[in-house]
């Protein structure tokens, strides 16, 4: 994983801090209020830096150092680890903008590596529960590292807290010297020497208290105005001294007034603020040359100052942009996570959608500074919560897969011991409910679901083939009994155009011919079934045979099917039609009965015995036809 430290745009979007507002406001209120060219900005420097000016030359060199480093990409841990012992133990001032991008590098690269663990440990099959997050050494080392620095930036500003607060003291000294040697005019000639290498001893002395600096550059300032104007030197050594403080700050105005050429507007304000402590400690020039000088460099300044407020602007406005974006990103993941998900391919689907959302928030700037974190923080829970409800998806979705292995594991351990079988009705029947039944289980893991697809789809082409190879001689003749069938569906259709004298008959003698063919080809059973009682139907109809001769051959039919089905089928059948026949017996006899004692004592009529007999008959008929069913039967399995 690739981590780039702050660029410096990003740089500049987090150092918008309390002291550089302060250095600029600072910076606008003097330029405005400023009656002479010594109070141009007060300690501007030292207020935003808090630390000596240095020579332009060597400012710029360390300034793109610094950017270098800012724009430095860590690929891992080691490499950020190596730069902090660098800072840690080197001669380098650490920063708190390097340190803390350090930081963040390192902390990206570290969750980056944990969630690859993750994935792999869950890829590989491992439960969520169990998994544990190793010690990490380069963790402890970075933490280590981490200290020192923050103990050393800790002495290093102790140490100019001290250095500030002696500065001060030795700027107040000379201050109350510039003051005694301005408030005695008969010494201003002789103290000029004195006068000027004190001058030079408040150039040489940089940081003070940022909140005492604009007071005490005023105070001296004052002073070193009164001593001028009491100093009375000859005129040629005056315009001498003037003429050369002239050509200074005609430079620094004639640099200040290039800088507005730089494209670099951050490294343009950080040069102009080297010029404006050149400018101060530089001495006066001729009274009447001084507001003209002033202007001109309060002028160039102005535009420097501009640009860098414009850009601000637009960073802020950017930044503002760029927070509008972010909350549409977290409301679309925030949808996306409400969602319900009926399946894994929804759950990736909406997981391909999040990822590149998380890929579009990474293409985004940073939000304003007091909403980053929160923003971010918004964005995360949201993913984090759509994640959370798919790994608990799939948790549940492994559970019921391993539920699923194991019955297919028991339906192949069933097949395994019935593919070595001859009994091949029976074991057939099995192997086809088998396989019905594996259809009816879910989904397991691809990978093992074709494993145990592929050893059930062999123990049962094992039996199958076995059976096939065992029964090709029954193929064959059912077949040929397919071919005998249909020669007599075409004599009973030839039937129904000449039905000759003998035609009932000669019907019997066909559907008695039919039923006794054996088995046909199992696909063709049904159409040829149809085909028959469709032409036997017509032929009942035209001939006018009786109900109970159809039923019989229907039956006829039907018990082929019974057989298909195997022994069990004909005695369960045998079994209903015996106690049907018992039972009509006996409804027989009673009605008997009560016809004979109606014949013998009450004589009540002769419609009333027609009907009796009319019911015994039929009864009778009934009880002949149940008969001949069990015949049919009886005979069928004597045939087996």
């Amino acid at each position: 994983m690739l981590v780039t430290i702050l660029t410096r745009e990003g740089r500049i979007s987090r150092i918008i801090n309390s002291k550089e507002s302060y250095m600029m406001d600072s910076q606008e209120n003097v330029l405005e209020k400023a009656q002479t060219e010594e109070m141009a900005v007060g300690n501007a420097t030292e207020v935003v830096n808090n630390e000596p000016a240095a020579d332009t030359t060597e400012a710029q060199a360390e300034e793109v150092k610094h950017e270098e480093r800012q724009q430095k990409v860590y690929e891992t841990k080691k490499e950020v680890i190596e730069r902090l012992q660098e800072i840690a133990h080197g001669d380098d001032v650490p920063t708190k903008e390097e340190v803390d991008a350090l930081k963040s590098a390192f902390y990206k690269i570290h969750k980056a590596e944990r969630e690859a663990a993750l994935k792999e440990y869950l890829d590989a099959g491992g439960d969520p529960e169990k998994y544990r997050i190793m010690p990490d050494d380069e963790e402890e080392a970075f933490k280590s590292e981490m200290a020192l620095i923050k103990e050393r930036r800790a002495q290093i500003f102790l140490k100019q807290e001290e250095e500030k607060q002696e500065n001060l003291k030795r700027k107040l000294e000379i201050i109350e010297k510039v003051r005694t040697m301005a408030t005695s005019p008969e010494d201003a000639n002789r103290s000029y020497q004195q006068f000027k290498q004190l001058q030079q001893e408040w150039k040489e002395i940089k940081l003070v208290p940022a909140d005492k600096a604009n007071e005490l550059w005023r105070s001296y300032q004052l002073y070193v105005e009164q001593f001028y104007d009491l100093l009375k030197l000859n005129s040629e050594a005056r315009e001498y001294d003037f003429k050369k403080n002239l050509e200074i700050k005609t430079q620094l105005c004639e640099a200040a007034e290039k800088l507005a050429d730089e494209e670099d507007v951050i490294s343009a304000f950080h040069q102009l603020q080297d010029l404006h402590q050149e400018y101060r400690e530089t001495g006066p020039v001729a009274r009447e040359l001084r507001d003209e000088v002033w202007a001109r460099f309060k002028a160039a300044s102005t535009v420097i100052n501009k640009k860098h407020q414009k850009h601000y602007d637009d960073v802020r406005a950017k930044e503002e942009e760029n927070l509008a974006r972010k909350t549409a990103l977290c409301e679309r993941v925030e949808e996306i996570a409400k969602r319900e998900n009926k399946g894994a391919s929804e759950w990736d689907k909406n997981t391909k959608e999040i990822m590149e959302i998380q890929s579009e928030w990474k293409t985004i700037g940073f939000a304003p500074q007091k909403m980053n974190v929160k923003i971010f923080e918004r964005f995360r829970k949201a993913c984090d919560d759509f994640f959370g409800k798919k790994a608990e998806y799939f948790k549940e979705l492994k559970k019921r897969f391993n539920e699923n292995a194991e019955k297919k594991r028991a339906l192949l351990e069933q097949a395994k011991a019935l593919q070595d079988s001859t009994d091949w009705k029976v074991t057939g029947d099995k192997m086809i409910a088998l396989q019905k039944e594996w259809k009816t289980i879910g989904m397991v893991p691809k990978k093992l679901g074709d494993q145990l697809w592929n050893d059930f789809l062999a123990a049962c082409n094992k039996f199958f083939e076995a059976r096939n190879e065992a029964t090709s001689g029954t193929r064959n003749a059912e077949k040929e009994n397919l071919e005998k069938k249909r020669a007599i569906i075409e004599q009973l259709k030839t039937m129904l155009e000449e039905p000759g004298e003998d035609a009932k008959d000669k019907v019997h003698q066909l559907t008695e011919e039919y039923n006794s063919i054996g088995h046909v080809p199992f696909k063709e059973k049904d159409k040829l079934y149809k085909e028959y009682r469709e032409v036997l139907d017509r032929i009942y109809d035209e001939l006018n045979i009786t109900a109970n001769r159809r039923r019989l051959d229907n039956f006829r039919s039907s018990v082929k099917n019974m057989a298909e089905r195997g022994e069990g089928s004909l005695d369960n059948e045998r079994s209903r039609l015996m106690r049907r026949f018992e039972s009509l017996k006996q409804e027989i006899q009673t009605y008997e009965n009560n016809l004979g004692f109606l014949n013998a004592a009450s004589k009540k009529g002769n419609s009333l015995i027609d009907e009796m007999n009319r019911k015994v008959q039929k009864l009778k008929d009934e009880c002949e036809l149940v008969r001949q069913k069990i015949k049919t039967i009886d005979e069928e399995s004597d045939g087996q």
